[in-house]
């Protein structure tokens, strides 16, 4: 049984002046489906929505990473963006909104589980972009998009492996261009730590990207280990204004 939309309207930080735009984001097609008694139309799921709403996120996390980062590069800017709007990403986003709990579905879906399915999460939250973006016009749009995904963690490593993929699977490549882009050493890699019995290790694994970034991490394989390390100081990395972005007043 879905949760009453007026909690979701708190959690998305807009109030919907036409409800019925909030209604048609959160209705799965398996519900339009089954309630179908006259001739079938688009209007009665959110699939229009998603559409809608996939491009509105593009370009709106587009605009804002070109504003933010004046001295990236194509390459940096492309690759920031793959991972905002990737489904993994907006997986975690759409889970800290509890969005599963308000989505209108079949018997069929509900019966599957479909509260928890991501690709049935990542779809409704794109049909919320677009319904907001229909409702309060860009500006509306832009602020979710800034306050829930621009801004929101990234996805987190329980989500490799599942049916759903990180949209950046091998930080230790990203943060080798990026370094080489911003003119900075090569990143250098070493184990320091190892504990736990020998059949169930835990490696610390330290990386260095010249003598100002550093950043260590653990994991249960050195692999593993190596990979976060380096997605922290890839993160960190992109954060940081480049001389050239500075622009002069």
């Amino acid at each position: 049984m879905r949760a009453e939309t007026a909690s979701l309207e708190l959690r998305l930080k807009h109030h919907f002046s036409d409800p019925e735009l909030l209604r048609r984001a959160l209705t799965h097609s398996s519900l339009a489906n089954e309630s179908r008694t006259g001739p079938s139309s688009p209007l009665n799921d959110n699939e229009q929505l998603e559409f809608l709403g996939d491009s509105v996120l593009g370009f709106l996390i587009a605009e804002a990473l070109v504003r933010r980062f004046p001295g990236y590069r194509e390459g940096e800017l492309s690759r920031l963006k793959a991972h905002l709007v990737s489904a993994a990403h907006l997986h975690g986003v759409a889970r800290r909104l509890d969005l599963g709990s308000y989505l209108e579905l079949g018997r069929s879906e509900e019966m599957s589980g479909g509260r928890a399915k991501k690709t049935l999460l990542v779809d409704g939250l794109e049909a919320i972009i677009a319904a907001i973006y229909l409702d309060g016009g860009l500006e509306a749009a832009q602020s979710f998009v800034a306050g829930h995904v621009l801004d929101a963690p990234f996805s987190s490593d329980e989500d490799a492996g599942t049916d759903i993929q990180p949209a950046i699977e091998n930080f230790k490549s990203v943060l080798q261009e990026l370094a080489q882009s911003r003119k900075l050493p090569q990143p250098r890699y070493s184990i320091v730590k190892e504990r736990g019995p020998e059949h169930s290790k835990t490696f610390t694994v330290e990386v260095r990207v010249g003598k100002d970034w550093t950043g260590q991490a653990e994991g249960r394989t050195k692999k593993i280990a190596a990979q976060r390390a380096a997605r922290g100081v890839y993160e960190r990395l992109l954060q940081e204004q480049t001389p050239d972005s500075v622009v002069a007043e």
